[in-house]
Formats: structure tokens, sequence, C-alpha cells
């Protein structure tokens, strides 16, 4: 396990540009199992779960060419249905919680599609139902071996139906989506997520002659088609990151400027930063931040009580800022309650920037409230670990802010969703170091 090594405390200056979205990208990914022909995909990020991901997908038999950084073509023509029964597809499907988007376009197009039990961020309860009550539905039958978390799916031809989804489940819709495609009939999902990756998805299968309409709505409608047929797509830039530079640049009151970031797909990101007190400025497709020389102040509601910020689904504010949001706060003007709806056990990481010196209160497993120290008082170097990939990405961020000299262990799960981040960081001016 690697360990960033981290002396706070500095002002950073320059300008970045976002990676590709993980989230798009583990999606996109799994679609081109839906056709035989060559598929062409852009800015892929170059992170630790899209690696296994693309790995995952060469064991099974796609044909994968490199052709620049973040440029790939891949092409299942000779897919090795064998390998889903092996012994290495379960130890190597379990380390991704995105293998899981394999079994809609496998199921679709083969008939039969298998994973086990997936891994993934320690953030609490992530259920499945939703992917296989979709599955059963179109009329696949389901099996589940339980001495090695087994998961099964096999129909002869996936027919189409209505469904109403008991969860807006961003990978759900889209297994459903992916396996709908090629369903013979008409499919309506109703309570569908409608996340911008989840749009880029639609976006890709229709460029490659699927028949979707509703796109960017929690209502989609499929008309299933035959084939499909290759295409060329590119990712949209990671939201996730480009709202944890926002909260760096705040923390580290550093006048940064965030590139190309597909403004029109931020969706309430760059408000609810402003709600903090954060000034954000749009230069074209830019966000610039100015140095937050005298701090930032987070809005009270009109009647005066105390800001909430909460997670929902699309186009509500995404629950993996959230941390990020809490970070911020605690070198705010003022007090804010963090309420993390979606999961359970995110907020555990509250812990390490207590002991940094921060005034954070856990009410309970969902809800935090942060009381700003407004740059009065500095947060303090310690040595922790990560224990997710955003609650890395924030205690990072609180350690390039802090006084002295952190050290935070187990970075794997940074470098899971953050593409160099080291590297682009000291571009920025930041005294940070990686150790093995």
């Amino acid at each position: 396990m690697g360990t960033f090594k981290i002396e706070g405390g500095i002002q950073l200056k320059g300008e970045i540009t976002p990676q590709g979205a993980k989230n798009e990208a583990l999606q996109i990914l799994c679609a081109v199992l839906l056709t035989p022909e060559k598929v062409t995909i852009t800015n892929i990020p170059d992170i630790i779960d899209v690696n296994k991901l693309i790995k995952l997908l060469g064991n099974l038999g796609v044909k994968i060419e490199k052709l620049a950084h973040g440029a790939y073509t891949f092409q299942a023509d000779e897919v090795n249905l064998a390998y889903l029964e092996s012994e290495g597809f379960k130890e190597e499907g379990k380390s991704l919680r995105g293998s899981i988007m394999i079994v809609g376009p496998l199921l679709a197009r083969f008939g039969k599609g298998y994973i086990p039990k997936p891994g993934g961020d320690k953030i609490g309860r992530r259920r499945l139902d939703t992917h296989f009550e979709g599955f059963i539905n179109l009329g696949a039958k389901f099996r589940y071996n339980r001495e090695d978390y087994f998961y099964g799916v096999e129909a002869d031809r996936l027919k189409g139906t209505y469904m109403l989804l008991d969860e807006a489940s961003v990978t759900g819709t889209a297994n459903i989506i992916m396996a709908a495609v090629l369903a013979e009939g008409k499919t309506t999902i109703y309570n569908a997520a409608c996340e911008p990756y989840l749009q880029q998805l639609c976006k890709m299968l229709n460029s490659m002659g699927a028949k979707i309409t509703g796109v960017g709505s929690n209502l989609i409608e499929i008309e299933g088609v035959e084939k499909l047929g290759g295409c060329e797509h590119r990712i949209l830039p990671d939201m996730i990151e480009i709202g944890s530079w926002i909260g760096l640049a705040a923390m580290t009151r550093s006048e940064i400027t965030i590139k190309d970031v597909s403004w029109d797909n931020l969706g309430v990101i760059p408000n609810t930063f402003r709600k903090l007190g954060i000034t954000l400025e749009r230069r074209g497709d830019d966000i610039y931040i100015p140095a937050h020389e005298d701090g930032y102040e987070i809005q009270n509601y009109i009647d005066g009580s105390i800001l909430t910020i909460a997670d929902a689904p699309w186009p509500g504010f995404t629950p993996d800022l959230l941390s990020i949001v809490l970070v911020v706060a605690t070198q705010a003007r003022g007090s804010v309650l963090v309420h993390q709806k979606m999961f359970e056990s995110r907020l555990f990481f509250v812990d390490r920037l207590i002991d940094m010196g921060a005034k954070i209160i856990l009410c309970d497993p969902h809800r935090a409230t942060v009381i700003g120290h407004d740059f009065k008082s500095q947060l303090k170097g310690i040595m922790m670990s990560s224990p997710d990939i955003r609650a890395g990405i924030s205690l990072l961020i609180a350690a390039l802010s802090a006084k002295g000299t952190s050290t935070i262990q187990n970075i794997d799960q940074i470098d899971r969703g953050y593409e160099r981040i080291d590297e682009r960081l000291r571009a920025l001016g930041a005294k940070i170091t990686r150790e093995d």
C-alpha cells in the first residue's frame, strides 16, 4: 500500500483539466459487449477501477487496442463465455463494483450473465436487487450460489415490459437499459436514474442503433432492436473531480482555473458550493476560482436557520461530493448540517478531521454538523488512512490546507478514482510525495 506525505498550508496556483468521468467510463466500457463491431472510446481516465474493468474485458476475449492516452478501441466479436465460470473471474469480478454492469449486456446478447458479489467502497449497504429484479421482469431466470456469493441470470430471449424501479439506481438503470436494447418489444422504465453519465450511455447506445427515448427524464422507453453496431464516443469530464478541485481551491485559498468542465452537465454543483460562500466565475467552459484571502461565509436560509446540504438522486446534489462539502465547511464562517441520506457509513471519516482540529459533531451515521473555523484556527497535520475514494480525497484536501506535515496511508483508495493526483497537484505548487 502506498503513502502520501503532504506539507500543508501552501497556496496553489494554476490551471487543471479534469479527467474523464469514472462513473461514465464504467458504464460505457460494459456497453462494448453489446456488439461484435469495433467501438472507439476517448477520454477514458487512467485510474485503478477503470483499468481493472478494461483488464476484465480483455480476459473475456474482447480485443483491445490502445490508440493514445485515454483512447482505446474495443471489439467483442469473440467473447469467451467460459471465462465467466472460471476461478479467475470470481476473483477479478469481486474486486470491482462496476463489474456488475457486464451482466446486462451479456444477458442481452448471449442469453446469460454471471457475476461474483462485487466489492467497492465500504460505505454501507449497496443493494443489487434493482439490477436483478429488472432482469427478471425482462424474462430472465435468476440463481444465486450462497456458498461462493455468485449471481447468475439466463434467458433465451428477453421480452420488453413495463417496470417501476424501487430506487433510482444509476448502475441498476444502466444495466437494465443495456439488457433491454436487444429485448423483443418495448420496455418502459419508470423511476429511472437520469444522471448525465446515464444520458451519455443512452446517446452512445442510440448511435449504435438502439431506440431509446426519454433520455434525461425518469421515464425511459426502449424499442428493442435485433443488433447494434460500432460507434465512437467521448466521455464527459468527471464532475466529482471538478467539485474536488473547487473544494481544494477554497480550502487552500488558491487561485485555480478548472478547464473544460462541461458546465451544462454540472447541475446544482456550482450553486451548492456558492452556498458555502465560495466564489465561482464561469469563463467560457472553464471555472475560475479566485484566492479566497478573506475566507468564505456559509449562507443561512431566509428565516435564519442553519443551512443543510443533503444528497439526492439527479438533478439533486451527488452523494459523492458531500465529503468535499464537509471538509470545505471546516474553514468557513458559519455552520452547516451535512445530511448523507443514501449511504450510512460515508461520514465515518470525520474522526480524522476532528483529530486535525476540525469542529464537527457527528449526530448519527447520516448527519454531521460542522462549525467553521473561518481560518482563525488552522487544521494540523496528522497520520491517517484513506477509507474510501471520496473520503480519501477529502482528507488529502484537508492535509493540503493544514499546518505541518500529514501522512495518508492506503492511497490505493484515492488512486481508484483520481488519475495521477500527486503529479497534478505538484504542477499547481503542492508539496506532496508518494512513497511505496
